[in-house]
């Protein structure tokens, strides 16, 4: 029989795969395939930490091939062009893949279908379609809690497929090395913390899930607190699709039902909402849904953009975000909120710089959590804050840090600092402050931060 190629994308598992489970039901011989294709994304080609990522979920996934008697072949370039040599070459009946929803990789998978044989594409990624969920009057939504709404009353999710035992595999097909892609960081080697925080592939994905169920009861409350291990961390997971969001949906909702996992599935449905709204709003990583924010009076600060990247604002809730981020690539959810804000609205810098820099340094980089975060720090987006909700990032840290454990672990110079001070070193006595070493001196005043963003706001067009 002639083969099937299946293109791996951000579906790197074989647990819960439609396109390989469908592949392997045919009963022709397999060819798995992943090709680095830098060229169709544009400005969002993969940033450092995901690539660090990628080349480390490929390498399980490849060993987990090669277990049920497949061989995953590399390419790269353009893969539009690669894909049609490969099908060529292999004589191949078809080629199946599990969707993506970015505006680019639609755009391009789109043209597939038309220029490929037996192209199929399959729903791998999400629990529902973007177009699945839809107001009364049949368009998108926009906000996100009845989004939720309407999404639970459709059928559930469908469970989750088992992974294939055995496929037929194809040799004498030709393979880029991964090594040779350059995908680690080399000099310097900045992925020490990377590697020591995470544990990419699917049976990271799989520890990773059973760890968060063994301690999902307190989720509700303790997510919004960085000095705890609360959250699941699974984001990386999901967006290289190292586990499906059917697989989490399913061990959350047939256990125990509580409060605490309801409130986790909903940040499941927070990620659909992304998702859909990207797919609806091509332009949501560029430019602001709400056009009346398309003239803010932004800031052009390198200098206090490099400190803010460095973590070395002076504010330290802020800095020990960055640093967390700096080190491990990720960064705790109720803490991106806080130093995004703070990038925005305290020192007046434009958001597509900061998700620019998230882009670049997370694990978990998503084009549509990434972009529909930061519009909805910045005010510009769907079920937006209002811009004129400036986080305190004092308050903040006092509220969900309050022993300030989180920022003694990141920002080390004020650990010794008591409770009282640990937010707010800039306001101890100047005996306490003589023994803070090394640390910067805010930015930027808190309250005049604030004003110059309330009246930048007020400044613009009402509608």
């Amino acid at each position: 029989m002639k083969p099937v190629i299946v293109w791996f994308r951000q579906d790197q598992r074989l647990a819960d795969n439609p396109a390989l489970s469908a592949a392997v039901q045919t009963g022709a011989p397999v060819l798995p395939l992943y090709v680095l294709d830098d060229e169709t994304p544009g400005p969002w080609k993969m940033g450092g930490a995901s690539r660090w990522w990628l080349h480390e979920s490929l390498q399980e996934l490849s060993r987990s091939l090669l277990e049920i008697g497949g061989s995953l072949v590399l390419r790269q370039g353009d893969a539009r062009t690669v894909l049609a040599a490969l099908a060529d070459k292999v004589d191949a009946q078809g080629v199946f893949w599990n969707r993506c929803y970015e505006p680019f990789v639609v755009a391009r998978d789109k043209r597939l279908k038309d220029e490929l044989p037996g192209a199929q594409s399959f729903k791998g990624s999400l629990l529902f379609e973007p177009w699945e969920v839809r107001t009364g009057a049949g368009t998108p939504f926009k906000v996100f809690t009845p989004f939720w709404r309407a999404a639970k009353v459709l059928p559930e999710p469908e469970r989750p497929l088992p992974a294939p035992t055995s496929l037929r595999g194809i040799g004498g097909v030709e393979s880029d090395s991964l090594d040779d892609w350059g995908l680690l960081p080399q000099a310097p080697d900045w992925a020490g913390g990377l590697r020591a925080e995470w544990a990419p592939g699917e049976d990271g994905a799989r520890k990773r899930l059973a760890a968060f169920l063994r301690r999902v009861e307190g989720y509700r409350d303790g997510r919004d607190r960085p000095g705890e291990q609360a959250t699941s961390r699974l984001s990386p997971h999901l967006h290289f699709g190292e586990i499906s969001p059917r697989q989490v949906w399913h061990a959350i909702r047939h256990r125990e039902a509580t409060g605490d996992g309801e409130k986790f599935l909903a940040e499941l449905g927070w990620r659909e909402f992304c998702h859909q709204l990207l797919f609806h709003h091509p332009e949501l990583p560029s430019k602001p849904l709400d056009a009346r924010f398309a003239p803010f009076p932004w800031r052009d600060d390198d200098a206090a953009f490099r400190r803010w990247t460095k973590g070395l604002t002076g504010v330290p809730i802020v800095d020990a975000g960055m640093r967390q981020l700096w080190q491990t690539g990720w960064m705790h959810n109720r803490v991106r909120m806080v130093v995004a804000s703070y990038l925005i609205k305290h020192l007046g810098i434009d958001w597509r710089r900061g998700e620019a820099w998230f882009w670049d340094t997370l694990v978990d980089a998503d084009l549509a959590n990434n972009a529909a975060g930061w519009q909805w720090v910045a005010g510009s987006g769907a079920d937006a804050a209002p811009f004129f909700r400036i986080f305190n990032p004092v308050l903040q840290g006092e509220k969900f840090d309050k022993k300030g454990d989180y920022v003694r672990r990141w920002v080390p110079e004020v650990a010794a600092l008591s409770d009282k001070y640990v937010h707010r070193p800039w306001q101890a006595p100047a005996d306490i402050r003589a023994g803070v070493k090394d640390y910067p001196e805010p930015l930027v005043d808190l309250a005049d931060g604030r004003e110059r963003a309330l009246k930048a706001f007020r400044a613009l067009p009402s509608s």
